[in-house]
């Protein structure tokens, strides 16, 4: 295998993948990725056996050939080098990289080690925009499990019907709850609900760039994102979501709007002196007011005080201000909606004029 490769081309192309390889060294081969340099098409290849990426790259081939080559070294090469840089490999345990006047070997593994790309048996694919992707994505996330026992929510619920061109998208992990119904321009032929891991629905977002359609191909176990030249694949968390239907609070009659720039900058304020690591705020609602306080017996206390539309009996609630902050930081309107029951009770918000995008967030004893 012989090509030449500009510098910015494969910095790149590395940057892509260094989030996906593996760090542990539990299996030498994940800290590599696949290098197929072809006359037609040439591409690297990644992968951590939950998440893979296939991506292809402009280069000068004199020579075909695959090799799987250290990821995170030949990136701190790739990055410290000056011009064009050459790859060359006469054998399957060592590459020649050269740049100018610097000269690198590197010790490699034989390509046919590397996992094979999983097949997408009985596939469906639709198309939609990477911008309607991103923003499901990103209103969602915050509120995913991350290293949650119960692994069906450490990740990212897409639902689709048949004949309804929308897709739901959930995130939770057990104390709160965000779901999006987004309209798409596509619908698909039998009910879909998978599970999208909370890795992959970060990652994927990376290789958006200026690209304005993704397709997406929902196999048995793994789903597939085609990015321009980019391909994503991710495997499936399996079992089975709960009901995000039967937590949305239906009975709560208490309405609240704010000012959601106001309300955000005031939790900030006050959330200084909650305590680190329950980061407890208390809210009481009254008429025409939203008065938050947090306290710290180490540090001191904080009062703030923003004007809110309410007309109900006063109410004292607890909450996570973090919750309440990633909330707010996702949503896009000027105002804000509380639905609100009782003290104990899930807490909806909503953003003012739309049921599109909803947040539930269980509250805390105060």
């Amino acid at each position: 295998m012989k090509l030449t490769i500009s510098k910015d081309e494969l910095h790149e192309k590395l940057s892509n993948i260094q989030n996906i390889v593996e760090k542990k060294n539990t299996m030498p081969i994940l800290s590599h990725f696949l290098l197929d340099a072809g006359k037609d098409v040439s591409c690297i290849i990644a992968t951590d056996l939950q998440v893979a990426i296939k991506e292809n790259f402009k280069a000068d081939v004199k020579r075909e050939g695959k090799l799987c080559i250290p990821a995170r070294k030949l990136f701190e090469i790739v990055r410290e080098a000056d011009g064009e840089i050459t790859l060359e490999s006469d054998e399957e345990q060592w590459l020649k990289v050269s740049s100018g006047k610097s000269r690198f070997r590197l010790a490699c593994l034989s390509a046919g080690e590397f996992p094979a790309w999983p097949g997408m048996e009985k596939a469906e694919e639709i198309e939609f925009s990477t911008q309607a992707l991103s923003e499901v994505i990103e209103k969602t996330l915050y509120s995913a499990g991350e290293t949650d026992t119960r692994y069906t929510l450490n990740g990212l619920l897409f639902h689709m019907k048949p004949g309804d061109r929308n897709i739901i998208v959930v995130g939770t992990d057990g104390h709160r709850l965000a779901l999006i119904n987004k309209a798409i321009d596509a619908s698909v032929s039998e009910e879909k609900k998978v599970i999208l891991p909370r890795k992959a629905a970060s990652e994927v977002r990376r290789f958006f760039g200026n690209v304005e359609k993704i397709t997406l191909v929902f196999g048995k176990s793994h789903i597939l994102f085609r990015i321009g030249d980019a391909q994503f694949l991710a495997r499936l968390i399996e079992g089975s979501y709960p009901d995000y239907e039967k937590v949305l609070p239906l009975s709560n009659k208490s309405m609240v709007v704010a000012d959601r720039e106001g309300f955000l900058k005031s939790l900030k304020r006050v959330s200084i002196m909650s305590k680190e690591r329950s980061n407890a705020v208390r809210i009481d609602f009254s008429e025409g007011a939203l008065v938050m306080s947090s306290s710290n017996p180490d540090l001191g206390e904080a009062k703030d005080e923003i004007e809110a539309s309410y007309k109900d009996e006063p109410l004292n609630i607890g909450f996570n201000a973090r919750y309440l902050i990633d909330v707010l930081s996702a949503m896009t309107s000027e105002k804000i909606r509380f639905a609100l029951k009782d003290p104990l009770s899930p807490t909806l918000l909503t953003e003012e004029g739309s049921e599109d995008y909803k947040c539930v967030i269980m509250p805390m004893r105060i």
